[in-house]
């Protein structure tokens, strides 16, 4: 099965870019790009991912940024993801402060 980039992994790394909570059992991530207040979602996507400023994202500043989100994701760092690593991930999407009700 192909996996191929959708608005969930778009949103997924909006999500690990501009969440600076990690939970005990997880590697603290690098702080984020000091982002604009006020802005959309969308606005603060491109904001991070624009790496020379032109007000739009190429395909080489997606993948790297992409690239930065599985780093983080293969805590075992053997260049895979295995279905532990994918549910973390996943569960990490759905409670970004570290669970329900946080």
């Amino acid at each position: 099965m192909a996996i191929r980039a959708s608005g969930w992994a778009v949103a997924a790394a909006l999500v690990f870019a501009t969440c600076g909570a990690a939970r005990a059992d997880e590697p603290a991530t690098p702080p984020p790009t000091k982002l604009k207040g006020g802005l959309s979602p969308t606005a603060q996507l491109l904001q991070l991912m624009d790496t020379d400023k032109n007000g739009k994202v190429s395909k080489e500043e997606f993948m790297h940024f992409m690239e930065a989100e599985f780093d983080f994701a293969d805590t075992d760092k053997n260049g895979e993801l295995d279905p532990k690593e994918l549910l973390r991930f996943q569960n990490r999407l759905s409670h970004p402060l570290g669970g329900p009700g946080r």
